[in-house]
């Protein structure tokens, strides 16, 4: 098994849209032989981007598999959208493989998504490699994208081929000597750059190397260069074209004989416990231990139900196998095992550690589950993934009456297949909201419950969460009394309204003395109360912050009856709250805004004109700040689109809330008259 395992090779295709990670995996298909003719993107017929979003989009929008068999190895390719509102996607199936291959665009050079996925890749401990695409266009800048490469991301860039030909062809500058001509560079000073970084993690071998100049081989380099990519000591850098096939059969060799396998990657950060508790745990790719696995990915199919995607780390795992999901005590059955070819499911006979699978109906797989068969693997999971929060929120209804649990299920199947989709219910505005990573995120979503699960929805902006409180003391007497022939109505209410500090809530308190009111009549009393409380006088939001006190009152021994002090005591409170001088009350959040240096005073003065006040700066690595910033959330609404153009697509946010302040008055006045032309809908 360890040269089964050691003929493995997993690789995640990163990096920012447009870069043409899709056209290079299938222009790698096509080179191992794995598909007869390369697909086209354009024309919605590659063999990753086959979901009927993705070929309208013309780009990834999820994480697709393929692989192939080539000169003894089995490479399987993870495809990851470049888009980013769709970071989530690619960042979750990181834990999956041991490589990332960084695709960068001749022509742009880095962008927001080749920094993100190289960050995370190095947190994450992957080896990484870089491929930039696109040498033959016309607006190619190899060599400058070079040299933005190494002064972004170290020295340890260097190349193992270079341009030729305007970018026709790849020189080969670390398998063998050429004098053949590059488009800049030279073969034999890049050879030596590489030799020279690689033997820095073999003290026998650097040795050698000074004492014996070119006495060292590539076999003897081998374990020194896996070592050096599982340090970040050395990140290499091929260049191809994946239209033309230019550097294709290059990169194909680089993968065969250089990626790393699973026994030569940095092992899998597993963690057993929770919290500070948590301790590393030594998983081993041995095909005789007990399984586990890791789900990194799922997919909710129409006709098929929930796929599970995961990657063996330990053990062998056959269909019929029972498999524990995290700590649940009931095991669950391996109907049938396959492995992913795009949207083809092949049969697979059994899977060992380093094989990525997938399995189907299990409706207990989650993204991040760990799967076992011995309960010594009960609190077993790997180290959390930090996604970024979803802040850009749609309001969503149901189109059809009676379609509300239809659209709950829809719901929980598209948080259950993107880690960065997220869904609130916010019981006092009766609004479910959808929250997303940004507009073209939400509005895919929205596609897709139409297209894959056929629940229409109508939208509109997510409604603030204002409240309501009283600024001043005031008390007010009600008598409810009504006679219609039959038995009558009398209750009277005296009761005072008093503002409490912010953030106290409600407080009812009964003073009645005397019996003025009967003790079975005060619950009906405070019912009363409590319906205002939820209605608002001002503006139809919720009341708080305020003591309401029951002072006297009168009653009939026969008309007097729970409904009529429900009536006295909400027209009590109505007019003592109208006198109290109410106010409406808006959230602050406490916004921590992460952008680049240079578009700190933009960002700044975009806040300010959002009424925001920054509360503090901190620098961060690579050339980043964090700004804290108070900001009332009414505000906030497009701001992840206008923080986007702002910091062309690098800037990120999280919002917590911080407290309630009174709003201004003319947006008082807009809110009071809009609840009273609409009361149920301001």
């Amino acid at each position: 098994m360890p040269s089964q395992l050691q003929n493995l090779c997993n690789v995640a295709l990163v990096g920012h849209a447009g870069a043409g990670k899709t056209t290079l995996a299938e222009a790698l298909l096509h080179a191992a032989g794995a598909i007869r003719t390369k697909g086209s993107v354009a024309r919605g017929t590659t063999v990753c981007d086959y979901d009927p979003l993705e070929r309208r989009q013309q780009h990834s929008l999820d994480a697709a598999l393929c692989g192939f068999e080539t000169h003894g190895r089995r490479v399987t390719l993870l495809d990851t959208p470049g888009l980013p509102d769709f970071v989530g996607r690619s960042v979750s199936v990181l834990a999956a493989v041991e490589s990332a291959l960084v695709v960068v665009n001749a022509s742009t050079g880095i962008e927001p998504m080749t920094s993100r996925m190289m960050q995370e890749a190095r947190e994450r401990g992957l080896c990484r490699l870089v491929v930039v695409n696109r040498i033959d266009a016309r607006e190619a800048k190899p060599e400058a994208v070079l040299a933005q490469l190494r002064e972004t991301f170290g020295r340890e860039c260097l190349p193992l081929n270079l341009p030729a030909d305007g970018g026709r062809a790849v020189v080969d500058c670390y398998f063998q000597s050429s004098g053949r001509a590059t488009d800049f560079g030279s073969v034999a000073a890049a050879h030596e750059a590489i030799v020279d970084q690689v033997v820095e993690v073999d003290e026998a071998l650097m040795t050698r190397h000074l004492e014996q100049a070119g006495s060292v081989t590539l076999e003897q380099l081998h374990d020194a260069f896996e070592q050096a990519l599982r340090e970040g000591h050395l990140i290499p850098v091929c260049f191809v074209s994946a239209e033309t096939g230019a550097g294709v059969a290059e990169l194909l060799r680089v993968l065969t004989e250089l990626a790393p396998s699973p026994l030569e990657g940095n092992p899998p950060a597993f963690l057993v416990g929770e919290g500070e508790a948590a301790a590393p745990y030594t998983v081993v790719p041995d095909p005789a231990r007990h399984v586990v696995a890791h789900v990194f990915k799922v997919t909710i199919d129409p006709y098929v139900g929930k796929i599970g995607v995961f990657r063996v780390h330990q053990g062998t795992l056959r269909p019929g196998h029972p498999l524990y999901v995290g700590d649940a005590r009931k095991p669950v059955r391996v109907a049938q095992l396959f492995r992913l070819q795009g949207k083809e499911q092949l049969p697979l006979p059994v899977a060992g550690p380093g094989e990525l699978c997938a399995i189907a109906k299990v409706d207990e797989l989650h993204f991040d589950a760990v799967l076992h068969d011995s309960h010594d693997e009960d609190h077993l999971h790997l180290r959390s993934v930090r996604f970024p929060p979803a802040m850009l929120g749609v309001a969503i209804e149901p189109e059809k009456r009676g379609d509300e649990q239809r659209l709950a299920d829809t719901l929980h199947k598209l948080v259950d297949e993107d880690p960065c989709v997220r869904v609130e219910h916010h019981a006092a505005l009766n609004e479910t909201v959808l929250y997303g990573m940004g507009e073209l995120h939400v509005r895919l979503l929205l596609e897709r419950m139409t297209e894959r699960f056929g629940v229409q929805v109508r939208t509109h902006p997510p409604r603030v969460p204002y409240r309501e409180t009283v600024t001043r003391p005031a008390e007010s007497l009600y008598r409810h009394k009504k006679q219609t022939g039959g038995a009558g109505q009398f209750g009277e209410v005296k009761l005072r309204v008093e503002p409490l500090p912010r953030g106290e809530g409600f407080e009812f308190v009964d003073a009645v003395v005397g019996g003025a009111i009967p003790g079975q009549f005060i619950p009906a009393v405070e019912k009363g109360v409590r319906q205002v409380l939820a209605e608002g006088v001002v503006a139809g939001f919720h009341l708080e912050d305020l003591r309401v006190t029951v002072l006297d009152g009168k009653h009939h021994p026969v008309d007097s009856k729970e409904v009529a002090f429900v009536t006295a005591a909400r027209h009590a409170f109505i007019e003592a709250a109208a006198q109290a001088a109410p106010v409406v009350l808006e959230p602050i959040v406490r916004a921590e805004i992460t952008v680049p240096a240079d578009a700190v005073g933009d960002v700044a003065a975009d806040l300010a004109t959002r009424r925001g006040r920054v509360t503090g700066q901190a620098t961060l690595p690579g050339g980043r700040l964090a700004v804290a910033a108070l900001v009332p959330l009414a505000e906030l609404t497009d701001y992840p689109v206008r923080l986007k153009s702002l910091t062309a697509g690098e800037g990120a946010y999280t919002l917590d809330l911080s407290h309630y302040e009174t709003v201004p008055p003319r947006r008082q006045q807009e809110l009071s008259g809009a609840w009273q032309r609409h009361p149920h809908s301001a």
